[in-house]
């Protein structure tokens, strides 16, 4: 059997045991997989039912992929309910060293829009869980409640087209041990609510299975993967996403060359992006070989950076340190026997901790923030070389540092968890 024959067994499975379904389409190769696997099921199998469409519209993105997304739509609605949401939710932005996030169709920036509203489309006032605090994922989540309850639907499912190939964090969504948060212990499946669950009927394809698929079958797809083809970008590298995010910095820079329209309008819609498409990548951005200044320490750095940013941006990356610094000098990270060793070669101060409640092999060691340390393994040691690169990639989570939630977070994301389980 291959991927193709097991997407078809799953969608039986689906279809079978879910009176209410629909597939979240984001206009990229995978999701336009999914959504036109499943019209032909419906359509090979004759089915009398319709299936929903769910569409973000994040307003600032390439023609071409609203240009698809209008046509699989504008084809198939004697069979799809459409729900285009067009949604000022805030969206992570990793451009803007002023900005932590931004929001499409933001109404006070109405004159400055990439891209207008959309026929048909729905807005905040359709949803009445809409709030201005609400992130795009937290509206996803919600969203399957929302069609759950407008269906009066006894089982919702929802169908998304994510492969375990793209990521780690994908492969154990599928994987995962915890057969209570499947259905029916299917492990390509995931409980979202209350008779509400995602499936992943093309978790196990290969990026060369999607294209097979669309040539084919002859299924319509996103025209600007030719573009990217045609630019030399390789078929695992092409990405449709937010021009706006982390993953999307790359391949910013070809919005100037493909759609020199939009990436005007892009300059002037969120802060940074100008920059981060110039030199996204580079060593400008801080993740390559930064070097130090002259007459600089990577501390003095830092807090040079630090002097140059608004003050709720700066407060926020200095609340982090002093919460890391604190963490390191009273109560220690831990640390494999290699790098252990080699502060020891390197006489720096540390002192090892004996116990820890942490299920690790490695060993706590209590320490000062170095400036830097010219090792493998520096990734794993605090150094404020690496809170410059931090400020400089616009990290404001501070992932980078591997950094956890400081305790203000920790309580927004207690409130989010009582609030949710009472819905």
């Amino acid at each position: 059997m291959n991927v193709y024959e097991a997407t078809q067994n799953r969608l039986k499975i689906i279809f079978e045991e879910f009176d209410n379904i629909y597939v979240s389409f984001s206009g990229g190769k995978d999701s336009g997989v999914m959504l036109n696997s499943v019209i032909d099921y419906i359509r090979d199998n004759k089915l009398d039912r319709k299936i929903g469409v769910f569409h973000l519209d994040y307003e600032a993105q390439y023609t071409m992929t609203t240009e698809y997304v209008n046509k699989v739509l504008s084809e198939n609605l004697d069979i799809c309910e459409v729900y285009r949401c067009c949604i000022p939710f805030k969206v992570t932005t990793c451009t803007s060293m002023h900005e932590t996030f931004w929001r499409p169709f933001d109404e006070n920036k109405k004159d400055i829009w990439v891209s207008e509203l959309p026929i048909n489309c729905y807005t905040k006032e359709n949803f009445d869980f809409y709030n201005t605090d609400i992130w795009d994922y937290e509206f996803q989540d919600k969203f399957s409640s929302w069609i759950h309850k407008k269906n009066n639907a006894k089982k919702t499912c929802c169908l998304v087209g994510i492969r375990t190939q793209e990521s780690l964090n994908r492969w154990r969504a599928i994987h995962s041990d915890k057969n209570q948060n499947k259905y029916k212990k299917i492990k390509w499946t995931k409980k979202m609510g209350e008779n509400i669950y995602n499936a992943y009927p093309i978790y196990d394809w290969i990026t060369e299975d999607i294209w097979t698929a669309n040539c084919k079958f002859n299924w319509s797809y996103n025209k600007l993967y030719d573009l990217f083809h045609q630019s030399g970008i390789t078929i695992d590298q092409m990405r449709v996403a937010s021009p706006f995010l982390s993953t999307a910095q790359d391949s910013l820079k070809l919005y100037r060359i493909i759609e020199p329209n939009t990436w005007g309008k892009l300059i002037g819609r969120v802060n940074g992006v100008n920059f981060t498409g110039l030199y996204g990548g580079t060593t400008a951005m801080g993740w390559h070989s930064i070097k130090l200044p002259k007459g600089h320490t990577w501390k003095s750095y830092m807090e040079f950076l630090l002097s140059t940013l608004p003050e709720v941006v700066s407060n926020n990356y200095k609340k982090k340190l002093e919460t890391s610094i604190s963490f390191w000098k009273n109560k220690g990270g831990c640390l494999d026997e290699i790098v252990i060793n080699k502060l020891k070669e390197y006489n720096i101060p540390h002192e090892l901790v004996n116990e820890t409640n942490y299920n690790t092999i490695k060993k706590p060691v209590k320490m000062e923030y170095l400036d830097f340390i010219d090792i493998v393994e520096a990734k794993d040691i605090p150094t404020y070389k690496r809170m410059c690169i931090c400020i400089m990639k616009n990290d404001h989570l501070c992932k980078y540092m591997g950094f956890s939630l400081t305790k203000n977070e920790l309580q927004l994301r207690k409130q989010a968890e009582i609030k949710y389980k009472t819905i």
